[in-house]
């Protein structure tokens, strides 16, 4: 489960990206327009050190892009490049935001969702000492392939998307390589595994990632 803060940020997530993504060799969109959310999902990290959300974003009117990040309170070490920003957190202080591409966090909760179908962590707010439980914003899929879920070692040195290959970033996990696909429509989903995803709007799931 993902506990969530009512929180103030500066700058917003939306006005990070707006600043990041055009440098990206993925991007597809207006570089400069407004970034706009178009659904979201999260995976909980185990040791419950590190937020792990994906982003569903368009800029202006281009196509959805996927942005998975990663929030930590102290610099990862290593990772500068794949740094997207630093947040003012109202509530949790300083947290540095990450492509969750390049950190060591991500590709184990991705291939658990990937090959064994582990799905997105319930998100809540600790209201009056209750939970308040917030709905998805969409529904993933993962596949249930049979075959174990690695745990480790995993690749913080991401293959980066590139203008030709439909905007799919490699990352690795144990001997797992996995595929996050930056620009998601719909198409099959590969027999080795996969995760899509649908949300209002967008009825027809999408390919979010496979394994390779």
């Amino acid at each position: 489960m993902a506990l969530l803060h009512r929180a103030e940020l500066r700058p917003s997530k939306l006005e990070l990206l707006a600043g990041w993504l055009p440098g990206r060799s993925w991007f597809a969109g207006e570089a400069g327009a407004q970034v706009s959310r178009v659904a979201a999902y999260r995976f909980d990290d185990p040791a419950g050190e590190v937020g792990v959300e994906t982003l569903l974003v368009r800029a202006g009117d281009g196509p959805v892009l996927q942005v998975p990040l990663t929030y930590r309170g102290a610099p990862l070490a290593g990772a500068d490049e794949h740094l997207v920003g630093v947040i003012e957190h109202s509530v949790l202080g300083r947290r540095w935001a990450y492509d969750a591409c390049g950190d060591p966090v991500y590709p184990p909760l991705l291939a658990a969702a990937v090959l064994a179908d582990a799905g997105q962590a319930e998100e809540y707010f600790e209201v009056g000492g209750k939970r308040e439980v917030r709905p998805a914003s969409m529904t993933l899929t993962g596949s249930r392939t049979g075959r174990a879920v690695p745990t480790g070692p995993s690749s913080a040195a991401p293959v980066p998307a590139g203008p030709g290959d439909g905007g799919v970033t490699v990352v690795r996990v144990g001997d797992v390589e996995l595929a996050v696909v930056r620009r998601p429509v719909p198409a099959e989903v590969p027999g080795s595994g996969g995760l899509t995803g649908s949300w209002p709007g967008q009825d027809e799931p999408v390919l979010l990632a496979y394994a390779r």
